[in-house]
């Protein structure tokens, strides 16, 4: 089995999909640091507490943890910004999205493709604790239903 063939570690934001209603997700490149690649590779990263912002027309994540790499010499903030590639048409309608009263930018994961990481991003609106509270009702109701199907 190659280098390539072996799965790649997948961070999640497990938090977003309960806090957040997910309008459109996109795919952008992450701009990391040699020793972050490593790091990001056997998985000690965190994405729970992150964000994206858009400043000078360019899309950072913030608030992403990267642990220091063990066998590194270099020193790089875990918590720095780190800038996200994506094209010019894309940024332009994040732009419009997040200008929009109650819209963010959340990373949903972050993950290996083809050697270069990414990152998975939703523009999304927040929840209200009444629309989780709902939200959590019809799942407890559709779980009973299947399993009242289930027993006949």
């Amino acid at each position: 089995m190659t280098a390539k063939q072996v799965s790649e570690p997948v961070i999640y934001n497990r938090r977003a999909r309960h806090d957040y209603q997910i309008l459109e997700t996109l795919e952008a490149g992450i701009s990391l640091q040699g020793p972050e690649v490593k790091s990001l590779r056997s998985g000690n990263a965190s994405i729970a507490e992150s964000f994206g912002r858009l400043d000078r027309n360019e899309v950072f994540l913030y608030n992403m943890y990267i642990a220091p790499y063990a066998c590194s010499r270099a020193e790089v903030d875990p918590r720095r910004r780190r800038r996200l590639l994506l094209h010019k048409r894309e940024i332009e309608r994040i732009s419009q999205a997040v200008s929009q009263r109650g819209l963010t930018l959340i990373p949903l994961k972050v993950y290996f493709r083809r050697g270069w990481a990414k990152t998975e991003i939703a523009i999304a609106k927040a929840r209200r604790k009444f629309d989780k509270r709902e939200k959590l009702r019809k799942r407890i109701a559709e779980r009973e239903i299947r399993r009242a199907d289930f027993g006949k």
